[in-house]
């Protein structure tokens, strides 16, 4: 009888311990991207922080939007999202619609790209948003069609229905700062190098435990994320499981963004303290090295 409860206890929370479902809708592959090239309503978007790449040679009907028009500089911390009006603006120009399904990928750095992807999270359009998995390097490197030419754009009408909710306050992440991960129903993860994370060259937020970005990554020069197995045993090793809430922050909200990505990804309730260290450290907050 008492080998029965026990079990029963244990399935019943191993229940309550499942991994969530991955959000697949988030990630596309290049096979996926030339078969659907010519869907009406997919948009492609190049984001990074020079067109260099793009020129060069970019996804066919891909349209070229800078980094700097994703971030804005507010009370001396950089990187904070810009009004909405000029958000709205940005991707009309770029021809997103309420009904577009957006494609984005970079060349060099995935970091504008998942930056990219939070802005239209907060817009409300995250869910028919998608990064290509491994960026232009992989397309290039299948020997994928590249195109030079300049893409005329027609302009979209996008009605942003804004997710506040998914940008943490300063307020709220003092609310979480110092609490112990093991008994917390919330968590922040920073995540910078390690060396900016602690020791000589960094400090960080008390209590928040570290995850460099790039680790959810193949590898320093391949995009693609790691396997969901491998993803998923990264943050449990940390204590950032499933049944907790997750705040990411780094500097100034662009690691955290490629971290915030993935979380979602993989089914975590997960939001962005985007003010982030520069915030922090500006308005004289405790920090533990």
């Amino acid at each position: 009888m008492k080998q029965k409860f026990l079990g029963t206890f244990l399935l019943s929370t191993l229940a309550c311990m499942a991994a969530p479902a991955v959000r697949s809708n988030m990630l596309v592959s290049t096979d996926w991207l030339s078969q659907h090239l010519n869907d009406q309503k997919l948009v492609i978007l190049h984001i990074s922080g020079n067109r260099t790449a793009y020129d060069a040679g970019h996804v066919p009907g891909a349209r070229f939007v800078p980094l700097s028009d994703f971030v804005t500089t507010r009370d001396g911390i950089p990187n904070e999202l810009p009004a909405v009006a000029d958000l709205k603006k940005v991707f009309e120009a770029a021809g997103v619609s309420d009904e577009s399904r957006v494609i984005l990928y970079g060349d060099t750095n995935v970091i504008p790209v998942t930056r990219a992807y939070f802005t239209l999270d907060y817009l409300g359009h995250g869910d028919q948003a998608a990064l290509l998995d491994g960026g232009l390097d992989k397309w290039r490197g299948e020997g994928k069609t590249l195109a030079k030419d300049a893409v005329t754009v027609a302009q979209g009408s996008f009605t942003p229905r804004i997710k506040s909710e998914i940008v943490v306050q300063m307020d709220a992440v003092k609310q979480i700062a110092g609490k112990p991960v093991a008994t917390s129903s919330e968590v922040l993860l920073d995540a910078r190098p390690a060396g900016d994370y602690r020791g000589e060259k960094g400090s960080h937020i008390p209590g928040a435990v570290n995850s460099f970005w790039m680790d959810s990554q193949t590898s320093k020069d391949n995009q693609a994320l790691r396997s969901e197995a491998a993803l998923r045993t990264l943050y449990e090793s940390l204590g950032v499981t499933p049944d907790k809430k997750v705040v990411t922050y780094c500097n100034s909200g662009m690691q955290a963004s490629q971290s915030y990505f993935t979380l979602k990804y993989l089914g975590y309730d997960v939001k962005m303290y985007d003010g982030s260290m520069s915030e922090w450290n500006a308005k004289g907050q405790a920090v533990e090295k």
